[in-house]
């Protein structure tokens, strides 16, 4: 599972024109509900620090019986060693082939008959395991994922049989995914030293070279107490919470985090051009410029540009009716099916800011392309209406309310901010900042980010298609 939009890009979660009728069903309720523009009040997690160095965030939500029990790892495909991508999400598939106590399969069997359902995610960031039960049943998930952290082990063969799903998984989401599979060669060529160039399912040759070993050598040297956190959102007691996690993962020896080396972006000196062929029905264009991310620095000029990106992402792509979609996909100028914006907000490595089309029907590639720029180029000159500023804040404070009635979202958004290295109120922070974002400041970006020499652009040349190839279809062997 991936849950970062950045994902979306690489063909690992929903299009975003989900997001933006999403982004419309709560524009819509917040205007009903939000008159003041000001999310409820609510309870303040609690963040410790157990005594081998692990993280405990805890949130109570008592508005129905259950809890969301949540373990993360500062570890992703950033931190792998070229030759063996995809040693991340391998890793984590291995984490549900056992320990001395609970044999593979066991762990899903357990946590199903206490009523609960349980997956894991990996990105380029962080690694991720839940569990969602009846808040009566959480020492029994501790228990067990407490072990798991601590104790994973599985024979060869246990490795070689699951390394085949994971090379399924990347065959069915990216290899028969013609978009997928320029978005992935996209990143390889925009970045030249930043490890997000590596696709988080790792490349074929890698996966078809990868070692037991490799996974074992990458579970021992990132999954220590110091470079964890367990995050606990639902209808729990804090002290109680804060006692079991001494009980079943305080206990866990504590071990020195290795230390990261740096990965730093070489600035880009030209545009770079990418041109993709493979077997499709339509053209697809992409445009990738490098943008800042959010470091939440007291006084950084960085962060105000990437809150102001983020809110430009939104006036051109972030409801139904914006900007690029009236622009480019409807009237007598139309030239693309489909349009869509995106600004990478925050991660640990460098962001981008994603344009994105599918021409029409007598369209080029080149159409969009300079469609797409053009909409960008006309508001660093015109700058953004009073009201479109007003209409994508809202959109931001609603998506803060309708967040906190799902627990799941509660403790994804308090382990993704951990791994950034930010504290538990930086949601209601964020939201500070992006109230203060300007139109001024909006125009501003738009005109400084996307000039030709921060841009990596791919088009995909549709080949024609194989009348014998069958689409893959999912299999239930598949975790995600």
């Amino acid at each position: 599972m991936h849950s970062m939009k950045r994902h979306i890009l690489q063909g690992y979660s929903l299009h975003h024109t989900f997001l933006r009728s999403a982004f419309s069903f709560l524009l819509a309720l917040a205007a009903v509900h939000l008159e003041a523009a000001t999310p409820p009040e609510s309870v303040q997690a609690q963040q410790f620090t157990l005594a081998n160095g692990m993280t405990l965030i805890v949130k109570p939500d008592r508005r129905a019986p259950t809890a969301v029990h949540m373990v993360w790892v500062r570890v992703g495909s950033m931190d792998e060693v070229d030759g063996t991508s995809g040693v991340a999400h391998v890793l984590e598939h291995m984490m549900f082939k056992g320990t001395p106590s609970v044999p593979a399969g066991e762990f899903s069997r357990r946590v199903a008959t206490l009523g609960g359902r349980e997956n894991a995610f990996t990105s380029h960031d962080y690694t991720g395991y839940y569990q969602q039960i009846p808040s009566a049943r959480l020492e029994d998930v501790m228990r067990l994922e407490a072990d798991r952290f601590a104790n994973n082990q599985w024979p060869d063969d246990e490795f070689r049989r699951e390394l085949e799903v994971v090379k399924e998984e990347r065959r069915m989401r990216t290899e028969d995914n013609p978009v997928a599979l320029m978005q992935e060669a996209l990143h390889a060529t925009a970045f030249v030293a930043a490890p997000y160039r590596r696709p988080i399912v790792g490349w074929m040759s890698d996966l078809d070279a990868l070692s037991p070993d490799d996974a074992r050598a990458f579970y021992r040297r990132w999954y220590v107490p110091a470079n964890a956190a367990v995050v606990v959102a639902g209808d729990v007691q804090v002290d109680q919470v804060r006692a079991l996690a001494e009980k079943y993962y305080g206990a866990l020896p504590s071990r020195s985090v290795p230390a990261r080396k740096p990965h730093l972006e070489p600035t880009q000196a030209g545009m770079k051009r990418l041109v993709f062929k493979a077997p499709a029905s339509q053209a697809n264009v992409t445009l990738a410029f490098k943008v800042p991310s959010l470091q939440f620095k007291a006084g950084s000029a960085d962060d105000d540009d990437a809150l102001a990106l983020t809110v430009l992402s939104a006036v051109l792509d972030g409801y139904q009716g914006a900007r690029l979609e009236r622009a480019l996909t409807q009237g007598p100028g139309r030239v693309a099916d489909s349009v869509g914006a995106y600004n990478g907000l925050w991660g640990r490595g460098p962001q981008l800011f994603m344009l994105m089309g599918v021409p029409a029907a007598g369209k080029s590639a080149d159409d969009v392309e300079q469609a797409l720029r053009a909409q960008v180029q006309r508001i660093a000159r015109e700058g953004v209406t009073q009201a479109e500023l007003a209409r994508v804040k809202t959109q931001w404070v609603a998506s803060e309310v309708f967040k906190r009635d799902s627990l799941f979202n509660q403790a994804r958004e308090l382990g993704s901010q951990w791994a950034q290295g930010w504290s538990v109120d930086a949601d209601e922070r964020l939201i500070e900042r992006l109230r203060t974002v300007t139109a001024a400041q909006v125009q501003s970006v738009a005109a400084r980010y996307f000039g030709d020499d921060q841009l990596t652009v791919a088009h995909l040349q549709p080949q024609p298609l194989d009348s014998n190839h069958k689409p893959r279809t999912a299999n239930a062997a598949l975790r995600h």
